[in-house]
């Protein structure tokens, strides 16, 4: 199965999402990600995060929707629900939901609150990645009306 993580600049959130998911996925199940307006280069903060948790970082890169070495059978976007930011809707007959995260590639201040950003977005992503792994994966394919549900679930942020 293959996952595309989608996001609008393809530099932070979905490549952490993408490196996150191949890291723990089993065998079978792969992520790519893309932007639909990619920024052309990989948060060097994202790369750095990744290699703390000791996930590869190589050949990961910003790129387009438009571009993608295979066609997804899921789309999970990630662009978080600031105000003005928008994800776009992935045309064709694939499962999709959504997993808003913060961008944390806006985010100001000191180098520690900067490094916090992106760890709470790591964090995130990885706990519904988790989250994910642990469903009955093979059982849901077939039943995609439950699976879109638990998918849509997970992305639910917990008040």
């Amino acid at each position: 199965m293959n996952i595309l993580f989608l996001c609008t600049g393809n530099s932070c959130r979905s490549i952490l999402a993408e490196a996150t998911f191949n890291h723990l996925a089993p065998a079978g199940w792969r992520a790519m990600s893309a932007g639909s307006q990619p920024t052309g280069q990989v948060h060097p903060r994202a790369l750095a995060r990744l290699a703390r948790e000791g996930i590869a970082t190589a050949g990961y890169h910003s790129k387009s929707w438009e571009h993608l070495p295979a066609t997804p059978d899921l789309v999970i976007t990630v662009c978080g629900s600031a105000a003005g930011e928008t994800c776009p809707a992935y045309l064709g007959p694939v499962l999709r939901c959504h997993w808003g995260v913060d961008d944390p590639a806006h985010v100001t201040g000191s180098d520690a609150q900067i490094d916090a950003a992106f760890e709470t977005a790591y964090r995130i992503l990885r706990a519904r990645i988790e989250a994910f792994l642990a469903l009955p994966l093979d059982a849901l394919w077939q039943d995609k009306v439950r699976f879109t549900a638990e998918l849509e679930r997970i992305g639910t942020p917990m008040a």
